[in-house]
């Protein structure tokens, strides 16, 4: 469909999306609930792969099987390159990182924090001030070479003050009191606020997650075993790249249309031109 063009270079993403299910075979969360939990890939708004799992499982369980098979399939039969992969603390373990790196340019995965970590971050001296989202913090790197052996990576560290429900900054007798939070990378060239804001852009593709609930049916799962639920998704999940090249375009014929705009308002406006008579939209839907 043109949607991926072949050759290209892409930005990959994961994420596990818990589907609350009260089915047969649905296992309880710590999302405090029955259900499933799969994980997928998605380049932008295009989901290109998936793969489910019972709600109770722990993300990282066969996760670097799931990433193997997924990233392979993306560069060998869309024939692209991967050029940034993304994804959560879910994916940060030695095992995940080895295979991710071996198959994308550049890596960007949320780490996770300890304690330990933490009293380190707060013996650090060189920070620089950046604002991101509007908001000011702190920010540098360090070398991360304990993770695998005989590799050595780069943790991008970012600090902003805590503060109470009345916007003051909190303090303990060691000074104010900071929120750390820590994306591991390969990227050696690019600045710290160049890091964090691509990688703070994969809440873009998370909105496929509430696309997917609301406008193609994962809320509402219609089966009753884990494996007809996922036949389900998946080809919801096809529907939804379909639509991506439908409303791409209906979008340049009929004005009030977006290429961004979900199938509800698609729905009302084709609606809304038959209705009043546009033969001109019509002849394109």
């Amino acid at each position: 469909m043109g949607l991926i063009k072949a050759g290209s270079h892409v930005d990959l993403d994961f994420d596990h999306q818990f589907v609350p299910a009260h089915k047969f075979d649905a296992k309880y969360s710590y999302k405090q609930d029955l259900g499933y939990f799969p994980g997928w890939a998605s380049i932008g708004g295009i989901i290109v792969g998936g793969e489910n799992r019972d709600g109770n499982t722990n993300v990282k369980f066969h996760q670097e099987d799931t990433l193997r098979r997924i990233m392979d399939r993306v560069t060998s039969e869309f024939g692209v390159v991967i050029e940034r992969f993304r994804a959560d603390c879910g994916s940060f373990s030695k095992e995940i990182i080895q295979t991710v790196e071996q198959r994308c340019n550049t890596f960007y995965i949320r780490a996770a924090n300890c304690g330990s970590r933490y009293e380190n971050f707060r013996q650090l001296k060189e920070w620089k001030s950046v604002e991101l989202g509007y908001e000011k913090c702190d920010v540098t790197s360090i070398n991360m070479d304990n993770l695998i052996k005989g590799r050595s990576y780069r943790l991008v560290v970012q600090r902003s003050p805590l503060k109470d429900k009345h916007g003051r900054e909190q303090t303990d007798m060691f000074g104010v009191i900071y929120t750390y939070r820590c994306i591991l990378t390969n990227n050696r060239t690019s600045t710290e606020k160049d890091i964090i804001t691509f990688y703070n852009e994969r809440g873009v593709s998370e909105k496929n997650f509430d696309i997917q609930n609301n406008d193609f049916g994962w809320s509402h799962l219609p089966f009753s075993f884990m494996a007809e639920n996922m036949v389900f998704m998946m080809v919801t999940a096809m529907l939804k790249n379909f639509y991506l090249y439908l409303v791409r375009h209906i979008s340049e014929k009929v004005k009030p249309l977006k290429r961004t705009s979900r199938l509800k308002a698609l729905s009302y406006i084709l609606s809304a031109c038959r209705q009043n008579g546009c033969e001109q939209e019509d002849r394109t839907f």
